[in-house]
């Protein structure tokens, strides 16, 4: 049996969806960015 590849998602979607500026427009998202500044991440957002 082949194995199932995952659909390849487009970069600027990813982006505009999970992307810095993205969360910093939502209070949610602010919250998430200042949590993971607290937990010392090196990389606050995934992309």
């Amino acid at each position: 049996m082949a194995l199932h590849y995952p659909r390849k998602t487009s970069r600027i979607k990813k982006v505009r969806k999970m992307g810095f500026r993205a969360r910093m427009s939502t209070k949610a998202g602010r919250k998430i960015i200042n949590r993971r500044r607290s937990l010392g991440r090196k990389r606050l957002t995934t992309i």
